[in-house]
């Protein structure tokens, strides 16, 4: 356990690392934490804190740098959040896709990192289908979820239908089959089909045909908004190996939908810092998350990915009012 000084010259280390991304020496120290202690006294306390594992010497000279333990000790017990430090933004209710797109640069513009955010988890079922002819034996099927969401799947059919057909079918399918999935519907059909018009029946296996193939190509997507901004951020610009790490985490978006899962098992804001576990495996990135809501569940997540010297303040700050106001666009939208 440390005592009261030992965290209070830890808490003034990284706060003063965060600010200016170099060692911080004894001296340096002294003056960061306010306490009336010589150098030597301070030299003791951060080889007490280097044994810990929470501080490290970067190289050979005095300063010393959080570790990825010291900074979790730092977010986890010492870390005060103000409220109040920048004016919150608004979302305007929209279809989820471009919710989700704004979010992203939301994200990205207030914290000048990087902002990630997972597309909700659509459902199945639809609340309303619609046919549109283009041309001959070639129709658009509308496919609305009940979330709003809107699916659009070319299709091509064996015989010409005027515009009247496909109302009459559309408008036979959204009062029969509303509200069921896709292969709820698929069941019913195989045995009502003998009883529909040819016609109607054709049309609606189509349309069948095509929501599976929207909601097969519905799988949980991350949106990426801001990933030049690292290029400004010493911690990447000065070392070529970091930032192609970095980039290439945002092209594996697999191990991105990852990390986003895990953070979306618990409720409110985390902090997941780079190096401390497998996580994040890459030492010089962190990422503060939340999970968002529509309608009281929990459908996808978002957050903010930087440095690991990043303003973790600041941070929660503004992945904890984006969360909100994505799940407030998301839920007053129907």
């Amino acid at each position: 356990m440390l005592d009261d000084r030992a965290k209070l010259l830890l808490k003034a280390l990284v706060e003063r690392y965060i600010a200016d991304g170099q060692p911080i020496g004894s001296r340096t120290l002294s003056r960061a934490s306010g306490l009336e202690l010589s150098p030597a006294t301070i030299r003791n306390v951060m080889s007490d804190l280097e044994e810990l594992g929470l501080i490290a010497s970067p190289h050979t000279s005095a300063g010393r740098i959080p570790t990825a333990r010291g900074y979790r000790l730092f977010v986890d017990t010492m870390l005060t959040v103000q409220q109040g430090q920048f004016a919150p933004q608004s979302l305007a209710p929209d279809q989820p896709q471009k919710v989700i797109s704004n979010a992203a640069n939301l994200l990205s513009s207030l914290s000048s990192f990087v902002g990630v955010v997972m597309s909700p988890r659509r459902s199945s079922v639809f609340r309303q289908i619609e046919f549109l002819r283009l041309s001959e034996r070639r129709l658009l099927v509308i496919i609305v979820s009940p979330e709003g969401d809107v699916q659009n799947r070319v299709i091509f059919t064996e015989q010409d239908y005027t515009q009247d057909q496909l109302v009459e079918a559309a408008n036979y399918l959204n009062a029969n089959y509303k509200g069921l999935t896709i292969e709820q519907v698929r069941e019913r059909l195989k045995n009502e089909v003998e009883t529909l018009r040819t016609e109607i029946a054709t049309l609606m296996q189509a349309a069948v045909a095509a929501s599976s193939e929207a909601m097969s190509d519905t799988k949980d997507e991350v949106v990426i908004s801001g990933e030049r901004n690292l290029l400004a951020v010493t911690d990447f610009s000065s070392d070529m190996g970091h930032l192609r790490r970095a980039f290439d985490l945002f092209e594996e978006k697999a191990q991105l939908m990852r990390l986003l899962d895990i953070a979306g098992q618990a409720e409110g804001v985390r902090i997941f810092i780079g190096g401390e576990s497998k996580v994040v495996p890459f030492e010089d990135l962190s990422i503060v998350s939340a999970p968002y809501e529509v309608d009281g569940q929990i459908v996808g997540t978002l957050g903010v990915i930087g440095p690991t010297r990043m303003p973790y303040d600041r941070m929660i700050q503004i992945v904890d009012i984006t969360s909100k106001l994505v799940s407030n666009a998301l839920s007053h939208h129907k």
